[in-house]
């Protein structure tokens, strides 16, 4: 149904054409990089005898100003301003995105009928829109291609209840065919061709309306219901809609097969829609008291059919900002080309600033400013993204953003300039070593892998960079930061954030050192001896020793020859057999040692790529030097069981598609010794018969012991692989395949199927050679992250059995709880007591690692059992506290004040007897006392609503326990409170003088 589209007719319907064909995946792709789309250069059509060349630069006001004044003027439409962006009374949204939007309350009847609103009946506007953030959001496509944009104006006019088909059709036809004198022959009109399962017959009425009014029956087209049926939201106003779209081609062809295919050739330019259902929640649909009619038609599009053009971008309304833009970086003109043609993202550039600049004035004067949330933090988002591409793209100097407002608008430019200013300068501060860092980080990244939350976290904490610049920076280069680890360290304290900065200062190369070590020509490091490791006769891996030569030291953020005892330091080795990390596996722990010297041993703590050099975090023990000979010895316990973990993670991502369905993508992953963790997009919620299934199918894999095949080979060979996920994505060429039970050379051949029923993956980590080794897999964690994105945290081998086994115990608890509890008993402590038994067992099945399917069964057991063991506690308190209460009436028979001490094992029995006596004695105004074995003394009391407001049960309490050095508090009706046992016989005196006093 919905469609979408800065330029289209709007609303949640929004059924904008695709003017270009682009790859939904080109989406989240580098705009500073070649998109991977259809190659495409700016086209012109050619000038036909369609109208007069309209007036240069003026143009576009010309347009918006003919049709405001045709539907005033010729058909007394009532001229409305455009409303804000900033949407009044509409919680849902971030900005004003549609042109109905200010006349929602009409459409629903929520409208007051005094108000202005109640007055229209028909009007029309140029609507400013937004749609950048929320629902419909274009910010990520604005730049990518020649027509989405973050701002545009909506040219509408509205029936309330008033003319309706006929009427719309022949005012639309009117003014495109004799105002704007576009060619009859180039226009096709589109309407509602019925759906049987709705029981809605196709739309003759309007099919004949056009007709009548003379357009050729072959340019008249039906389409279903996602193309030609509008609804508001899942209910309400909705109906059947027309629309008209203009082929720029022309030349007498028929280009009726055209419409609605996406071809940039032929694009709808006008909707009508026809409001004259409503969908009920059940679905059907009910006639409408009065017919809408809500039109919505592009001013953006509209002009760049009226100049000619093929883009919007080469209309009046935004040539002028281009040719500022020019004139202030200094740079190429614009060319209007996309994709692959555009090198160097230039010419996107150039679209993304003067869509964002416009987008900046009307929010800015509108009130709606960059911020911290909501609106005002997607607007940050959007002069930041224009800032990136003014300074690393076109090269501009500070303050180009800014010059571009009296361009744009002609009102509020001081305002515009100060705030636009005011935030381009802070931003650019900071914006070039955020980049370096960045950059730096991304070369030493390998393919796949998530943007490192330690980095991240530096760029947050050093520099100021808001978590949403750095998601568009890394969105920018087509990577993802993992968020879930940056949100882990968010809630670290400052001492553990001031230790992750000093180790990365250890570790993580400048640009500066970098740069030194290639101009003195040190050899990236050959880490190939990480994969040199082999299974033995009798089951058990054996991992091949590796010597290697100090090149350089690395310690406060410089190259250094020597480092001495006690420092901790990077060094860099010709060779080493550790695994850095990379891929989402941890890096190898162990130890060096000078050759030949069998008492010292340098304890490596940590491991990093930084450029192709490996960098091996040590303290040193004693002095270390460049040309040093040492020998290098893996934590074999700890590689092997990252080993373990890493191919588990493939057999993981395996049968989550498996169960899930191929749709189902790896959005990152973390491997270490102890756990791994997976995230993954679904459409659907993960059930507990899911993870349950996707269990079985790696216990399958386990079980049958397939061997791990790994091979590099070049990129072109690997892309070759039916089923090979983000093979588009950049990676190193030769590339690693990981194949579980198939020869890597079984998947390369041509049209092979192989890899479909296996896991076949790119990856650079160190894996098992046989799935054996894994022994078993429990998934003990899953929870979704954000809307279509779920982690699992799994374990393997041993903890897998412990965990299963703790599942085993813990399910055995709570079925002898349920048991007792069934049992029944008239004692309320024993019942209290069986209570707080399972709220102890459901922190314990809550925080134990043990399989997530179980934990989610045993959490709805307890679940139940918490509400069987509150209801039977209460209907016991009752039971006590009418027994008591049904005494102290006997007692004090029919007086005004009841004052006693009464036996209560808890302040909510008690309670329960003061508000039952005040039940059963409706004037009578209690307060009772209760000794308990601790030394305290409860107090509990309530206040006859005859007595108010002169007695108030909270100061009836709070004198009470004051007498017996305790608190009270509570309302003038009822109120509780504790005090000490040796004042309690003075409390009693209290509170019957503290009564008198008042009644």
């Amino acid at each position: 149904r919905p469609r979408g589209g800065a330029q289209g007719r709007g609303g949640p319907r929004g059924p904008a054409p695709r003017l270009t064909s682009v790859p939904a995946s080109s989406r989240s792709q580098s705009p500073l990089a070649p998109t991977r789309r259809r190659h495409q250069v700016r086209r012109e059509a050619p000038r036909t005898a369609m109208a007069p060349a309209l007036p240069p630069r003026q143009a576009g006001a010309i347009v918006r100003a003919a049709f405001l004044r045709f539907f005033q003027e010729r058909h007394g439409h009532r001229r409305l301003p455009s409303a804000s962006v900033r949407p009044r009374g509409d919680p849902h949204l971030l900005f004003v995105n549609a042109g109905m939007n200010q006349f929602k309350p009409i459409f629903l009847g929520t409208v007051h009928p005094r108000s202005e609103l109640a007055q229209y009946k028909r009007v029309v506007n140029s609507q400013k829109c937004v749609r950048a953030g929320g629902k419909h959001n274009d910010l990520e496509d604005v730049g990518r291609d020649t027509y989405h944009h973050t701002f545009f104006e909506m040219l509408g006019n509205w029936s309330f209840g008033d003319y309706f088909k006929e009427e719309a059709c022949s005012m639309a036809w009117e003014l495109l065919t004799e105002v704007y004198e576009i060619p009859k022959d180039r226009l096709y009109v589109t309407y509602f061709g019925g759906d049987s399962s709705l029981g809605l017959n196709a739309d003759e009425e309007c099919r004949d309306i056009w007709l009548c009014l003379g357009v050729p029956a072959s340019h008249v087209l039906p389409f279903p219901l996602k193309d030609n049926f509008w609804e508001m939201g899942d209910t309400g106003p909705c109906g059947p809609c027309t629309e008209i779209h203009y082929d720029h081609v022309g030349g007498g062809r028929n280009a009726a097969a055209l419409v609605n295919q996406g071809s940039p050739d032929v694009v709808e330019i006008w909707n009508l829609v026809f409001m004259q259902y409503s969908r009920e929640v059940e679905g059907n649909l009910i006639p409408l008291p009065q017919h809408h009619v809500d039109t919505g038609m592009g001013l953006e599009r509209l002009v760049t059919v009226l100049q000619n053009k093929h883009s919007n971008y080469d209309t009046d309304l935004f040539a002028p900002i281009l040719d500022a833009i020019h004139k202030g970086c200094g740079g190429p003109r614009y060319q209007g080309l996309v994709g692959e043609a555009d090198i160097g993202a230039v010419n996107m550039a150039y679209r993304v600033v003067a869509d964002h600049v416009r987008t900046l004035c009307v929010c800015i004067t509108d009130g709606i400013y960059p911020g911290l949330s909501g609106a005002e933090l997607v607007l940050r988002r959007i002069l930041r993204r224009a800032v990136r591409f003014c300074s690393e793209v076109l090269h501009a100097p500070p303050g180009l953003l800014a010059s571009l407002v009296p361009t744009v608008v002609d009102v509020l430019v001081s305002k515009n300039c100060y705030i636009i200013n005011e935030n381009e300068a802070a931003f650019l501060s900071s914006l070039e070593r955020g980049r370096r860092i960045i950059e730096r980080t991304v070369q030493q990244m390998e393919p796949s892998m998530d943007f490192p939350a330690e980095v991240a976290w530096s760029l947050y904490g050093n520099l100021g960079f808001p978590l949403d610049l750095i998601d568009l920076m890394l969105e920018e280069k087509g990577i993802r930061l993992d968020s879930a680890a940056f949100d882990e360290l968010a809630l670290e304290d400052a001492k553990v954030r001031g230790t992750l900065q000093l180790e990365g200062e250890n570790v993580h190369l400048d640009v500066h050192s970098l740069a030194q070590l290639h101009s003195n020509n040190v050899p990236v490091t050959d880490d190939s001896p990480k994969y040199a490791y082999t299974l033995g006769q009798h089951g058990q891996y054996e991992f091949s020793p590796c010597q290697a030569t100090v090149l350089m030291l690395y310690r406060d953020q410089s190259l250094q020859e020597e480092v001495g005892a006690g420092q901790r330091c990077g060094v860099i080795l010709d060779r080493t057999n550790f695994y850095a990390e990379q891929g989402g596996q941890a890096s190898d722990r162990g130890y060096l040692m000078h050759l030949g010297q069998q008492d010292t041993l340098f304890p490596v703590e940590s491991v990093h790529l930084c450029g192709g050099y490996v960098i091996h975090e040590v303290t040193a023990v004693e002095t270390l030097r460049a040309g040093d000979q040492v020998q290098l010895f893996v934590d074999e316990a700890q590689r092997l069981a990252c080993m373990i973990n890493h191919t588990a993670t493939h057999l993981l991502s395996f049968a989550l598609r498996h169960i899930l369905g191929d749709n189902t993508e790896q959005q990152g992953s973390h491997v270490t010794a102890e756990r791994l963790r997976f995230d993954f997009n679904t459409k659907g919620p993960v059930t507990m018969e899911h993870l349950q299934q996707v269990e079985q199918v790696v216990q399958e894999v386990i079980k049958r012991n397939e061997v791990v095949h790994m091979a590099e080979v070049p990129l072109t060979l690997a892309r070759r692989v039916q089923g090979l996920r983000t093979v588009d994505e950049e990676y190193p060429d030769p590339v690693r395949i990981v194949s579980l039970g198939v020869p890597v050379e079984s998947v390369l051949i041509h049209d092979s199927e192989a890899a479909m029923h296996t896991s076949v993956e790119l990856c650079c980590g160190t894996h098992l050679l046989q799935t054996g080794a894994v022994e078993d897999l429990a998934i003990i964690s899953e929870r979704q992250l954000a809307k279509g994105i779920s982690r699992v945290i799994a374990v393997t081998g041993g903890q897998a059995k412990q965990a299963r086994e703790v599942g085993q115990y813990l399910a055995m608890e709570v079925d002898s709880l349920s048991i007792r509890l069934k049992q029944g008993s008239t004692s309320i402590p024993e019942v209290q007591n069986l209570s707080k038994e399972v709220g102890q067992l459901t922190k314990v099945v809550a925080s134990t690692a043990m399989p997530q399917w179980q934990r989610k069964e045993l959490q709805t057991i307890l679940k139940a059992l918490q509400r069987t063991a509150n209801t039977a506690i209460k209907k016991l308190e009752m039971q006590q506290a009418a027994e008591k209460a049904q005494s102290l009436l006997a007692k004090h028979c029919n007086q005004p004040v009841i004052i006693d001490t009464v036996p209560a094992d808890s302040p909510s029995i008690l309670m329960k007897v003061v508000n039952h006596l005040c039940d059963k004695s409706p004037g009578t105004s209690v307060l009772l006392l209760s000794p308990q074995a601790s030394g305290e003394v409860l107090c509990a009391c309530q206040v006859s609503k005859n007595c108010l407001p002169m007695f108030s049960a909270a100061d009836w309490a709070t004198a009470v326990c004051t007498q017996m050095e305790g608190k009270a508090g509570g309302s003038c009706v009822v109120a509780k409170g504790s005090g000490n046992a040796k004042g309690m016989q003075g409390a009693l005196t209290t509170a019957l003088a503290f009564a008198q006093s008042k009644l």
